[in-house]
Formats: structure tokens, sequence, C-alpha cells
């Protein structure tokens, strides 16, 4: 497989996994069928990059459509537990909010011919490239992510499999969990932000006007 096909891969499996959710009543092996599916759709991000690797594959469009999975994956899955009244409906709009401005400056710095991660990335800071592109970063990142959702998972199948029968301790521990793992994601996330929004800002203040457009009546 390309690492493109790896990407639309996981954002496949995320899509599923979303359904299953939706779709199946109180099927608790469905649930749990749902986050490993999850699990598979974060894991896969980690692929993607190994095939670019080891397959020297690695482009700069490549990079836009990893990102594009990430930003798909995110306000999927968060819109999802949002709408199911886990959390609150301003963390999937702040993780569409961040994700449009941090994309909006890639782009320009990618107009500039800078994108993707390494000697060509738009970050020139030791301190952004150590937040936003270093492997330690995107992995525990995406570890963070794979832990929120699933436990988000984890709570839907256990409310909707005990009904009134879980007890005030057990649903106010598992909310408590799940608040903290959202709450720790969301955090992570906007310090990742800092760097490009701090280094993308020179890409627009060096952007080229745009040619000016008259429009009037042939003479």
């Amino acid at each position: 497989m390309t690492p493109n096909q790896v990407t639309a891969a996981r954002v496949a499996a995320g899509f599923l996994a979303v359904a299953i959710f939706a779709l199946f009543g109180r099927q608790t092996w469905a649930d749990l069928g749902a986050i490993a599916l999850i699990v598979a759709s974060i894991a896969l991000d980690a692929l993607d990059g190994y095939v670019a690797r080891i397959r020297n594959l690695a482009t700069p469009l490549g990079a836009q459509f990893d990102i594009l999975g990430d930003r798909i994956i995110e306000n999927l899955f968060f819109t999802f537990f949002a709408t199911a009244g886990l959390i609150t409906l301003w963390v999937p709009v702040f993780f569409f909010a961040r994700g449009t401005i941090t994309d909006f400056l890639r782009s320009a710095a990618a107009k500039a011919g800078r994108s993707g991660f390494g000697r060509n990335s738009m970050l020139e800071t030791r301190w952004g490239s150590a937040l936003v592109a270093s492997r330690g970063s995107r992995v525990a990142y995406a570890t963070l992510k794979c832990v929120c959702f699933c436990w988000l998972g984890l709570e839907w199948t256990v409310e909707r499999s005990s009904g009134d029968a879980l007890s005030g301790a057990a649903a106010f521990g598992l909310r408590a969990v799940a608040h903290s793992l959202v709450g720790a994601t969301v955090f992570f996330c906007l310090v990742r932000a800092v760097p490009v929004l701090w280094e993308g800002r020179r890409f627009l203040a060096t952007s080229a006007p745009m040619p000016a457009r008259t429009f009037g009546v042939s003479r």
C-alpha cells in the first residue's frame, strides 16, 4: 500500500467505528469492535509515515494529506461524542477552528515552498520543531488521542449497556476520567498549535498581494 492509501484506510476505519457506535443498539460486542477500530485508525497514522520513509514516497502532497486525515479523525470522533452528550460541543468547535487556522498558515507556507516535516518544514526554531514535528511529540499526542477516544467509547458502551444499573459513583468516575482526558487532549492540541501560529505569521507578512481585478464595460 502507498502512504496515501494507508491514510485513506485510517479515515475509513474512523467512519466505520462511528457508524457502528451509531447504528447498533446496546450490543456490547459491536461497541467493543468500534473501540478496536478507533485504535486501528490511530495506529495507522504511524504506519503511513513509516511506509513513506522506507519506500522513499514522502511528498509535500502526502504530508498535507496526512494532516487532512488527522483533521477528519479528530473532528469525526469529537463531533460524534459531543452529539452523544458525553462532551461539550465546544470541544469539536475548538478542534475545527484550530485546524482551520493552522492549515491556513501551512497553506501559506507551502506557497513559499515550505511544507511537510524535516529540512523543508515551515518550522525553523528548535522549540517549534520539538513541539510539533518531533517523533516524541507526535507519538505522545497520537497516544493521548487514542486513549481519549477509546475511553469515551468505553463510557458510551457502559452507559448504554448498563442503563440505570450503573451506580452514581461509577458513572461519576467514568465521566471524571473522560473530562480529564478530553481536557488534556485539548491542552496538548493548543500547545502544538503555538509554534505553527508563531512561525506561520511571517508567511502572511511576506505573501505577495493578489493582482487587482477591474470590472467595467468594454469600450
